[in-house]
C-alpha cells in the first residue's frame, strides 16, 4: 500500500501505477491487478486515495488524499528513526 499512495501523489489509473511503482522500486516490486485492486478498495476505505474525475478516459484515475499524505509523513518519519539506528553501524558488521 506505500508504494501505491507513493504513486499517487499524482493522479494514475491502475495500469500507469503498477507501471510507476515498477519503475520507483527499479523492478524490485511488481503488483499483480489483484493485489494492487483489493489495496485501493482498502485505501478507498480509508479515506486515503480518492477517484478522481476525468473527461477524456473511461479508466479509474485515483490520486492521494491529504490523510494519505498524512500517512506517507509519518511513514517516512518512522523509517527514518529506523534507519538513524544504523548510524555508525559499518555494513560489514553483523547486525
Amino acid at each position: 500500500m506505500h508504494y501505491i499512495l507513493l504513486a499517487l501523489r499524482e493522479p494514475l489509473h491502475g495500469y500507469a501505477m503498477m507501471q510507476k511503482i515498477e519503475e520507483m522500486s527499479e523492478g524490485n516490486v511488481r503488483i499483480a491487478a489483484g493485489t494492487m485492486y483489493g489495496a485501493i478498495e482498502n485505501l478507498l476505505k480509508y479515506d486515503w486515495i480518492a477517484p478522481v474525475d476525468t473527461v477524456e478516459s473511461r479508466r479509474k484515475v485515483y490520486q492521494t488524499t491529504p490523510a494519505g499524505l498524512e500517512i506517507l509523513a509519518a511513514e517516512q518519519q518512522r523509517l527514518q528513526r529506523i534507519l538513524a539506528l544504523y548510524k555508525g553501524v559499518d555494513e560489514n558488521d553483523q547486525i
